[in-house]
């Protein structure tokens, strides 16, 4: 079985690391950076990786000759590379024969890659955007979520990614690329209500969230991306749907503020230094700032309530591993995602054509894939029938 991992950062390398887990595997890792590369090898081999296994391939994958010749002879492709080059990517494993998964997150690629179902069709392949943690996990959480619950009408989404010991201003970790932090922040959040899709703007719809301490009181607040396909997959089944993305109190509040500074436009502005991309400057910044060594925690919970007023969900509260070095935003974005390519390989996901999570991936197989990473989905209900 030969498994391609298209980029060697942070999520491309933790997911080579759980496909080389298994034997009868071949993994490719490729990256248009020798230094990613070496240090996608240098993490792998700390972390215990079964390395015979696994092959470093320089590839400048924005270039279409380059990613097919990495595809070729792939049983199934994962992206783990920024968003805007993924539909490409999915064609490009269209005509390759292989199968596709990505960490997806931008409503309006992964709409162009569905776009691609009836191309997938004629290839005899599938093809499968957004298999990240939130749009990904959450989406085939709220599938099991409505197949263990009948009767559900609403459903809330609530994510987070934080660091362990906050500190202010900004009472957060970068645990991703900034470029997607802002796109979160400042684009329209996809929902339902009453019924029909509609958007809220982002940032909006304050709630307080408690979970167990030390995390306690959390702030919520729409944030685009999360909901992806969802709306639209149960639009008329559900009557309401929305996702908000958890942040200790008080981050919300600062970057509000930067966004109506306008540090959220791409739009160039001239400045007595020159020209500058607000939102470029921006994301520098953030990358710059917002890094430390505190460790990482994912705080999760989806769930649903009925009409009749029982309510049920899943919860997870995932931190940073310290025998593999892998925190917790890179476990339960990247080795999800992983389980995925796994299953389009092996004909688990037996389908052919372009399809979100929530309709591809079969729940129960996929969270016992996840059981020996100590990954604890705790159920919980309540209420009376």
């Amino acid at each position: 079985m030969r498994l391609v991992v298209l980029g060697a950062g942070l999520m491309g390398r933790a997911a080579a690391w759980e496909l080389a887990r298994h034997e009868g595997v071949e993994v490719v890792v490729a990256d248009g950076h020798t230094g990613a590369l070496s240090a996608a090898q240098t993490f792998l081999d700390r972390a215990g990786s079964e390395m015979e296994r696994i092959t470093f391939e320089r590839a400048d994958v924005e270039r279409p000759e380059e990613a097919a010749r990495v595809m070729e002879g792939a049983d199934a492709v994962l992206s783990a590379v920024p968003y805007y080059l993924n539909t490409a990517l999915a064609e490009t494993a269209i005509r390759s024969g292989a199968g596709f998964c990505d960490l997806g997150g931008n409503p309006e690629v992964v709409d162009s890659e569905l776009a691609l179902d009836e191309k997938a069709r004629e290839a005899g392949v599938a093809i499968v955007p957004d298999c990240g943690l939130a749009p990904g996990t959450t989406n085939i959480l709220t599938a099991a979520l409505l197949e263990r619950l009948e009767g559900v009408k609403k459903v809330r989404i609530r994510v987070g990614g934080l660091p362990e010991h906050p500190e202010p201003p900004f009472h957060y970790k970068l645990v991703f690329s900034p470029v997607g932090l802002i796109n979160e922040y400042s684009e329209p959040c996809r929902v339902l209500r009453e019924g029909r899709i509609q958007e809220v703007p982002p940032l909006t719809e304050p709630e307080m969230v408690e979970f167990p301490e030390p995390y306690g009181m959390l702030e919520a607040r729409a944030t685009s991306g999360g909901t992806s396909t969802l709306p639209r997959t149960l639009e008329g089944r559900l009557e309401d749907l929305d996702y908000k993305t958890l942040r200790y109190p008080g981050h919300f509040d600062v970057m509000a503020a930067l966004g109506a500074l306008g540090l959220f436009s791409s739009r160039p502005l001239e400045t007595e230094a020159g020209t500058v991309i607000p939102r470029k400057l921006l994301e520098e910044q953030l990358a710059r700032t917002l890094q430390d060594e505190d460790r990482d925690v994912v705080l999760l919970r989806v769930t649903g309530e009925t009409a009749e007023g029982l309510a049920g969900g899943w919860e997870l509260i995932d931190r940073e591993d310290e025998e593999t070095g892998m925190s917790a935003m890179q476990r339960t974005t990247a080795l999800p995602a992983a389980v995925i390519c796994r299953m389009l390989a092996d004909g688990t996901i037996g389908g052919v054509g372009a399809f979100p999570p929530e309709e591809a991936v079969p729940w129960e197989p996929f969270l016992e894939a996840l059981e020996p990473y100590r990954m604890d989905f705790r159920w919980t209900e309540h209420g009376s029938r």
